[in-house]
C-alpha cells in the first residue's frame, strides 16, 4: 500500500474520493497543512507522496519526501510549490488543469451579478432587520473586459456574452485566433493592449496566472486606467493586485467597486492595518471559494491521485508535470531501484 498525505482542507473537500483510493493501492492520510508539521508526519508515517492546497511550501517538505515522490497540487495554480527545489530533490510536481474551469468561471459570473445588484449589501441589511432597497444595474449591454483569455477566461466570456448579453473584450498577450474566440466564446474582439481593453469597461475580470512578472499586475498605474464606473472582479490570484493601491482607488472613488475571491495573504490580512478592504462598502469578498464546488473538488482529487498512480507506474509522459527537468534524475533513480 502506497501512502499519500493529503492536507486537511483538501481531504475534507473530497473525503469520499480519497477514502476510496484504497481499492487502487493508495492509502490517503489526512495531515496538517503547516509545512513543519506536515514534513514531520510524512517522515513518521513513511509517506511517499503528498497532495497540497494553496499554502506556500519552501523547505522541510522537500526534505521529508523520498526521491521520486510526487507533490500534487490540488488545483491549478502552483505558485506555492517551489519547482526548482523539488527538481533538486528529485520530486515530481503536478497540478490539475482543466478540472475547475467551470466552477471558477461560474463564481466570476456570480460576483458580476452580485456587484450589479448589490446582493451582499442587501442580504446583510435584510438580516439586520432593515428594508433598504437599492437601485441595481442590468448586465445586458454592459462591457466586460477579460484579462487573460485562457480556459477560464473563455468560459466567463461565453457565459457573459451568450447568457447575459454583455459585450466582452478580451485582453491576451499571446497570439490567438480572434475569429474562433468570437465564434466559440462570444468575444467581441481580443487585443493585447490592457489600456484599450479596459477603456470602456463596466467590469474587469482577471484570469492571468500568478508569476514573478505578473506580481501586482494591477498596480496604481493600471488601476488609474479603469473608468470610474468600473468594478474589478478577481478570482485568479491575490498577488496580481496591489491591495494598497486598490484600497485607495476604492476609497477615493476612482473605481466603483471590487468583488474579490483571492488575496495576497490568505486567510485575508490587510497589507496595511489602516487599509483594510473589509471596511469598505463597495467591496464584496469571498474566502477563495471559486473552485470549491463538490463536483470540482472530486475532479481535482481524482486527477491528483491519477498523477500519483502514473508516477508509480513510471508513465511520466501522461502526468500533468510542472517540472519536466526532473525526469532524467527520476528515470535514473527508477533504473537503479528496479
Amino acid at each position: 500500500m502506497v501512502k499519500v498525505a493529503v492536507t486537511e482542507h483538501e481531504h475534507r473537500k473530497a473525503e469520499q474520493v480519497f477514502s476510496g483510493s484504497v481499492e487502487d493501492g493508495l492509502e490517503c492520510l489526512c495531515m496538517p497543512a503547516n509545512e513543519t508539521a506536515l514534513a514531520e508526519a510524512i517522515r513518521t508515517r513513511q509517506v511517499s507522496h503528498v497532495i497540497v492546497g494553496v499554502e506556500a511550501y519552501s523547505g522541510s517538505l522537500y526534505e521529508a519526501l523520498p526521491a521520486g515522490g510526487v507533490i500534487a497540487r490540488f488545483g491549478v495554480g502552483h505558485d506555492g510549490v517551489n519547482k526548482p527545489l523539488a527538481t533538486e530533490r528529485s520530486l515530481l510536481c503536478t497540478n490539475t488543469p482543466g478540472v475547475l474551469d467551470d466552477s471558477v468561471a461560474e463564481h466570476a459570473v456570480n460576483l458580476l451579478l452580485a456587484a450589479a445588484r448589490h446582493t451582499a449589501t442587501l442580504a446583510a441589511s435584510m438580516k439586520a432587520g432593515q428594508w433598504s432597497p437599492a437601485l441595481g444595474s442590468e448586465l445586458k449591454g454592459k462591457t466586460l473586459a477579460i484579462i487573460g483569455c485562457g480556459a477560464i477566461g473563455q468560459r466567463v466570456a461565453r457565459r457573459a456574452a451568450v447568457g447575459l448579453g454583455m459585450k466582452v473584450i478580451g485582453c491576451e498577450k499571446q497570439d490567438v485566433d480572434v475569429a474562433r474566440m468570437q465564434r466559440e466564446f462570444g468575444f467581441t474582439t481580443v487585443i493585447n493592449s490592457f489600456e484599450q481593453a479596459v477603456a470602456q469597461a463596466d467590469f474587469v475580470s482577471l484570469h492571468i496566472p500568478s508569476l514573478p512578472e505578473t506580481y501586482h499586475f494591477l498596480d496604481r498605474k493600471r488601476l488609474a486606467l479603469l473608468p470610474a464606473r468600473c468594478w474589478l472582479v478577481n478570482t485568479a490570484r491575490g498577488a496580481l493586485v496591489d491591495e494598497i493601491a486598490l484600497f485607495d482607488a476604492l476609497a477615493g472613488g476612482t473605481i466603483a467597486g471590487a468583488a474579490l475571491d483571492v488575496y495576497e495573504r490568505e486567510p485575508y490580512e490587510p497589507a496595511m492595518t489602516e487599509k483594510d478592504l473589509r471596511k469598505l462598502n463597495n467591496v464584496i469578498m469571498t474566502p477563495h471559494v471559486g473552485s470549491s464546488t463538490r463536483e470540482a473538488c472530486e475532479r481535482m482529487a481524482r486527477r491528483a491521485l491519477q498523477n500519483i498512480r502514473l508516477a508509480e507506474a513510471g508513465r511520466y509522459e501522461e502526468m500533468d508535470l510542472l517540472n519536466p527537468d526532473v525526469l532524467p534524475a527520476i528515470q535514473k533513480l527508477r533504473r537503479t531501484t528496479s
